[in-house]
């Protein structure tokens, strides 16, 4: 069967070069005999591949060197515990820009440990939009101040990072990392699930500025400590060896194939201005978020019509076009036009959308 175009928002698709490099060395990586899937994390080989995927992260993401990488696990979902945990120690309170399910679930998990703060939300218009902020608002003695970069379930990105001054930004970058060039010294702590635009799933990534490493609460649990994993290289126990490996390829390709995140952001560019373009000319579809705050990565869209969108979801996963069905707290569709996502993808989708239009118009 041929590959389809997944347009999944996460697990999302791989590059083929990556693939297909994974697939060859299955058996036998770099001639030791075995599967990276079997080795000890322990081992020389394996050591080589963790330092290996730090380094290729650091040098891509241009990260300054008062800042630790840590390969966790527990996904995102288990840094929203663990920053308050760990940083909501000195006036105990933290600000929350809430922009969608994720942003929200962020700052319901800190508010059992703190007093976590609304800014600004734009549920009220279905997180179609990033809400203007105005500093005189923000808590001066914060602890951190939370945003999701990125909002995968409504096709949200942050075009201009809010001033914290001297409170710590915390970004959770999941659906947005790696593609385009982003200022790390700008935040106190990134971090990100792996499964959208590094690797399979199983991995988050954390990238914390060292000041903010160390205090943790007493009551912590050691997994949860940012110190303890610092402390062991990302190796306090047995870390998540394979999906570390697939990111190392994912970053040599995006390193020597792509040409670095300037390159690829002008490829993401490209891609998301052939789906809204389409989207602003149609008759029949319509994108759902304000233009000035669309995302790159995670397109939705309407028909303004259930059984219209069910057909067209139906039709284009016959054609092809896998995974566009929009989250079910929204319903629509939604295109992740991730990094592996080619060009070509993109411009098939376009000329099935508009066939579809001309079918059904």
């Amino acid at each position: 069967m041929a590959r389809v175009y997944n347009f999944s928002a996460g697990p999302s698709m791989l590059p083929e070069a990556v693939l297909q490099r994974a697939a060859a060395e299955m058996l036998d990586y770099n001639g030791s005999g075995q599967s990276v899937m079997e080795m000890s994390h322990r081992s020389k080989v394996y050591e080589e591949i963790i330092n290996g995927c730090e380094a290729l992260l650091r040098e891509v993401m241009q990260i300054p060197d008062n800042y630790k990488v840590l390969f966790l696990q527990g996904g995102a979902s288990s840094q929203f515990a663990m920053l308050p945990l760990n940083l909501m120690n000195g006036s105990g309170k933290a600000d929350f820009v809430i922009t969608g399910q994720w942003a929200n679930k962020a700052y319901q998990e800190a508010s059992r440990y703190g007093e976590a703060n609304v800014i600004a939300s734009s549920k009220d218009k279905t997180f179609s939009y990033i809400p203007k902020l105005d500093p005189a608002t923000f808590t001066k003695d914060a602890d951190y101040f939370h945003i999701c970069m990125n909002n995968t379930i409504y096709g949200t990105v942050y075009h201009e990072l809010p001033d914290t001054g001297d409170v710590p930004l915390v970004a959770d970058i999941s659906s947005c990392i790696l593609s385009e060039p982003i200022d790390v010294s700008r935040f106190g702590v990134l971090y990100a699930g792996a499964q959208k635009n590094m690797a399979p799933a199983g991995m988050t990534v954390v990238i914390i500025r060292e000041d903010l490493i160390g205090k943790a609460r007493d009551i912590t649990p050691t997994m949860f400590n940012y110190q303890i994993h610092a402390d062991n290289g990302s190796m306090y126990n047995t870390p998540p060896c394979y999906t570390i490996y697939m990111a190392k390829l994912v970053l040599e390709w995006l390193k020597n194939e792509i040409g670095g995140l300037e390159n690829m952001k002008a490829i993401n560019e490209k891609k998301a201005g052939l789906l809204y373009d389409f989207l602003d000319n149609s008759k029949m579809f319509r994108g759902t978020v304000v233009a000035e705050d669309r995302s790159l990565m995670n397109v939705p869209f309407v028909t303004g019509n259930e059984e219209l969108d069910a057909l067209f979801v139906k039709e284009a996963a016959a054609a092809g076009f896998v995974n566009l069905k929009g989250h079910r707290s929204v319903g629509g569709m939604r295109a992740s036009i991730y990094n592996a996502m080619p060009v070509e993808g993109v411009e098939k989708l376009v000329a099935f959308m508009k066939a579809f239009e001309e079918a059904h118009s």
